[in-house]
């Protein structure tokens, strides 16, 4: 499970992080209310928690304009108010469940498990991107009909990629998303993986689904074709994709 965390109170962050993180969940803190935006429009996750009484942006906010924008990911609201008229505001923007503080770990765990059952109603339970199939629930993956034989980290690139395709990433965010979260080893190491994909999907450049190589930014995988024909989204520049099992650093 990938969690947002966005909470001000460092030492609050700091023991939800450590207990998540021990039971095998990466996460990603933001101390601020922008900081917390930001991260929760451009970067994938399977569920957010999210203080109200936040610097910058309340997490009110924060909850308004992800609904606005079409962000369905589910968010647990963190508070240490207490009063029925809080709960009903952040259950009207849009919240999935609501926590006052102080609160058991247990408890949210339990909490986030039950959120991550349920999901998000526009989060599709198969990924496709062109003849790329994936499916987190029983992490498999497919391409052209025949099943990808994938490694752990592969298949947690593979699925990073495709919920971001059409999406330039740089090396760091791919690190910071697929990797532990106390990875301190070469960042090189993301070419070698994007090597290891182009190899087993075999896809050609230019087709959806293909990893192409953005010289200076990092990688993106091509969405489906725009109504000109071309798998790049209108606008967007690629440079050539390197050759497979070359990757080229960008």
């Amino acid at each position: 499970m990938r969690v947002l965390l966005v909470e001000d109170e460092e030492r609050l962050a700091q023991t939800v992080r450590d207990g998540l993180a021990e039971q095998g969940h990466r996460v990603e803190v933001m101390a601020t209310g922008p900081d917390g935006l930001w991260a929760a429009r451009n970067r994938a996750y399977d569920v957010i928690v999210l203080d109200i009484m936040l610097p910058g942006l309340s997490g009110y906010r924060i909850l308004q304009a992800l609904r606005a924008a079409e962000i369905w990911t589910p968010v647990l609201m963190l508070t240490a108010k207490d009063g029925e008229y809080d709960e009903a505001d952040a259950f009207d923007l849009g919240a999935d469940d609501y926590l006052t503080k102080p609160f058991s770990f247990v408890v949210l765990l339990a909490r986030l498990r039950a959120l991550l059952r349920r999901g998000a109603p526009a989060r599709p339970a198969v990924l496709t991107v062109g003849e790329l199939a994936l499916d987190p629930s029983v992490r498999k993956a497919t391409c052209r009909a025949g099943p990808l034989p994938l490694t752990p980290r592969e298949f947690g690139l593979l699925e990073f990629l495709m919920r971001n395709a059409g999406r330039a990433l740089s090396k760091t965010e791919i690190l910071d998303s697929v990797w532990d979260p106390h990875y301190e080893g070469d960042v090189n190491i993301v070419e070698v993986y994007v090597g290891y994909l182009r190899r087993k999907t075999g896809l050609p450049a230019g087709e959806p689904g293909s990893i192409e190589t953005m010289r200076g930014v990092g990688y993106l995988m091509l969405s489906a074709a725009s109504p000109d024909g071309s798998a790049v989204p209108r606008g967007t520049q690629t440079s050539v994709t390197d050759a497979i099992g070359s990757p080229q650093a960008p």
